[in-house]
C-alpha cells in the first residue's frame, strides 16, 4: 500500500475513532463493500463518483502517481445531529510527482458510517490546488488569471 494511503488512513482513523471497526487499518478496509465515494468538485476527466470498495482502492492507488503527500494535518471533527454522520476538516501537504510543485490542500469530508464501516464519503477539495501541483503554477496562472477569456 502506498505511503499516501497509509498517511491518510492514520488521520482518518484518528478522526473517526470508534465509528470504524478496530480491525480496519487502511482506508479501503474502512469502507463498506458497497460504499460510495463522491467528489463534488472533481476536475474534468476525473470521476465524480466511485461505487464500491474496490473502485475506491484502485482510484486512490492511481492518485499516488500524481500527488505525493508529505503529511496530513490534524483533523477537526464536527459531529452532526445524525450520529451516523460526521464532518471532518483537514489539510494535506505534499508535491506533484511529475512537477515537484507544492500541494497544499484543505479538505472537508462528509462521512456516513454504518456497522463499523464507511458507507458514504463525500470529499470536498480545491481543484486549483490539484492543477497547480500536477500541471505547475504557470499552467494555473494562465488558466485562471489572464488566460483566454479573461480581461
Amino acid at each position: 500500500m502506498s505511503e499516501n494511503i497509509e498517511s491518510f488512513s492514520a488521520m482518518l482513523r484518528k478522526a473517526l475513532g470508534d465509528r470504524i471497526d478496530r480491525d480496519a487499518r487502511s482506508f479501503p478496509d474502512m469502507m463498506d463493500e458497497h460504499a460510495v465515494m463522491e467528489f463534488p468538485y472533481a476536475l474534468p476527466d476525473l470521476p465524480d463518483r466511485l461505487d464500491g470498495r474496490e473502485a475506491v482502492a484502485r482510484h486512490l492507488e492511481g492518485l499516488g502517481g500524481l500527488i505525493a503527500f508529505d503529511r496530513m494535518g490534524e483533523p477537526t471533527v464536527h459531529p452532526t445531529t445524525d450520529p451516523a454522520v460526521v464532518i471532518i476538516e483537514f489539510e494535506g501537504f505534499g508535491r506533484g510527482v511529475a512537477t515537484g510543485a507544492p500541494y497544499d490542500q484543505r479538505y472537508i469530508s462528509v462521512i456516513r458510517t454504518e456497522n463499523g464501516r464507511i458507507v458514504l464519503y463525500r470529499d470536498y477539495w480545491n481543484p486549483i490546488a490539484v492543477l497547480r501541483a500536477t500541471k505547475g503554477a504557470a499552467f494555473v496562472d494562465a488558466l485562471v488569471g489572464g488566460g483566454a477569456g479573461h480581461e
